[in-house]
């Protein structure tokens, strides 16, 4: 009787892998996009993974097969009362395929191999999400160097362990007491534009200037609203495109109060204000970067950004 060939497992064709690759795209693209689509993607690549080494370990030892009893090489078995003295003959031991064996330890070898080679650049990507890297709310000083209805052009460094690179301006106005709180206005001086440094339409008290660590503040005279000199852009005193080709109003940064001094934090993008000073009604929107617009039907006519 000649001895079963040993036939290497070939697994067929299917459509596993494509589906793990996209898996690996969307979760990718999702990085970039949204943390939701980051999870979708990783689900789809987690399952078609499974579906994919499911049908690579089908028919190798790893799946079970059933025993079937070893017949006997020369017919019937011979009563031992009419043969020689029977000899026991003891199973061959089951040997793992060799090729089985080489076909899963290069798959092993390989995903070892790209996680080395993953890892590190997915830490990178991934890792400032979780170090708070953003802008940290800045102590501007006092609220009593800022004067009630008066402009003060505000520079700070928003890192001071970066130093002057990391230097902002902002457009700071005391509007007052609202509801027995201080009132602020902070605008932004990135044009909505382009991003250009927007300036005050008016004289600036330089012999005024105050100096408060890494905070400078320099009063304004009067201003009748903000202007844009590289295309033109034109604001009022509230931040409101006149005219030009800005697409929104100016941004702003959010602000708080904390042992009688102001704090500015994050920037916010801003499509209109109504009304002026504390009792003004900001329609405020999520952080966009300047030529978006941020309300009506021109918004969905932008690709999706990067969290930002």
């Amino acid at each position: 009787m000649q001895p079963p060939e040993d036939h290497p497992h070939v697994p067929g064709p299917s459509l596993w892998p494509v589906g793990f690759a996209v898996g690996v795209v969307v979760f990718m693209v999702g990085l970039i996009v949204s943390w939701w689509i980051a999870g979708l993607g990783a689900l789809i690549a987690l399952a078609f993974a499974f579906l994919w080494v499911r049908d690579l370990t089908a028919g190798t030892a790893l799946a079970h097969t059933p025993e079937v009893p070893p017949e006997s090489p020369t017919g019937a078995n011979i009563p031992a009362s009419e043969g020689e003295p029977a000899m026991v003959l003891t199973p061959p031991e089951e040997r793992y395929p060799r090729s089985k064996f080489l076909e899963l330890s290069t798959l092993g070898l390989g995903g070892v191999i790209g996680g080395i080679v993953t890892a590190p650049a997915l830490g990178f990507m991934i890792a400032p999400s979780f170090l708070k890297q953003g802008t940290k709310d800045h102590d501007l000083g006092p609220i009593t160097d800022y004067p009630e209805g008066k402009y003060l052009v505000a520079t700070y460094m928003a890192d001071p362990k970066q130093g002057e690179v990391s230097r902002r301006t902002a457009f700071v106005r005391y509007n007052g007491q609202l509801k027995g709180l201080p009132s602020f206005t902070i605008i932004s001086n990135h044009c909505a534009h382009l991003g250009c440094p927007v300036q005050p339409n008016g004289p600036l008290e330089d012999s005024q200037t105050k100096q408060n660590a890494d905070v400078t503040l320099i009063p304004t005279v009067s201003i009748a609203g903000f202007g844009c000199p590289c295309h033109g852009g034109q604001y009022d005193t509230e931040g409101n495109r006149t005219s030009g080709p800005p697409v929104r109003a100016l941004d702003r940064y959010a602000f708080s109060i904390r042992n009688g001094h102001l704090f500015v934090g994050q920037a916010f993008s801003v499509s209109h204000v109504d009304g002026a000073g504390a009792t003004a009604k900001i329609h405020k929107w999520t952080f966009a970067y300047p030529g978006e617009h941020v309300s009506g039907l021109e918004s969905w006519l932008y690709p999706i950004q990067p969290p930002h």
